[in-house]
């Protein structure tokens, strides 16, 4: 992946060439899910977030400053994007369980961390949304509670909380996987 965009791809962008915005999301799709899929419940609400995230790059490739990693701003970009879409929707999202989570297909070369990843998000999208993106901000991103409540509008101690539970969840997730794993065995 090319950690910076050149000239060309930069001034295509901006004056709205559709080649250049289309070999700005191939060349960067893959990144972009993998971050969206860790905030959404499903695929359905990773390519919403995503695809939002890709409009505001195009309106404002002017804000990007092309001495400095693409993925970066786009990162941010997105995260932002997926806190946007925790507010619109957190009094709308229910909790989801293991069995309606779609298989996500296996994207490439070492097949066995390439499907620990795999169940790792899987069972992160199972989280209610409020555990969800408090777990993603601090565990995966490095941000403070501090600043998650900043971000997310909600207080210090309720970030604490949500990690918490988004934890004790996953163990929870975690133990009952592996209970059925180890029942499957010694049938």
């Amino acid at each position: 992946m090319e950690k910076y965009l050149t000239d060309k791809l930069i001034n295509g962008i901006s004056s709205g060439d559709r080649k250049s915005q289309e070999l700005l999301y191939k060349q960067f799709y893959s990144y972009g899910m993998s971050i969206c899929l860790r905030y959404a419940a499903n695929r359905d609400e990773s390519l919403e977030i995503l695809h939002d995230g890709y409009l505001k790059v195009f309106q404002h490739i002017d804000r990007y400053d092309s001495q400095q990693p693409f993925t970066l701003w786009f990162r941010r970009i997105l995260i932002n994007g997926a806190i946007n879409y925790y507010k619109k929707n957190r009094h709308h999202s229910n909790h989801i369980g293991l069995e309606h989570i779609p298989e996500i297909p296996d994207p490439g070369k070492n097949v066995s961390d390439d499907l620990k990843y795999m169940e790792m998000i899987q069972l992160i999208q199972a989280l209610p949304i409020r555990y969800r993106a408090v777990f993603n901000l601090y565990v995966i991103e490095g941000y403070d509670h501090q600043e998650i409540s900043s971000l997310m509008g909600i207080s210090v101690g309720t970030s604490k909380s949500n990690l918490h539970r988004a934890r004790q969840k996953l163990r929870d997730m975690l133990t009952i996987r592996n209970h059925e794993e180890a029942s499957i065995k010694h049938d």
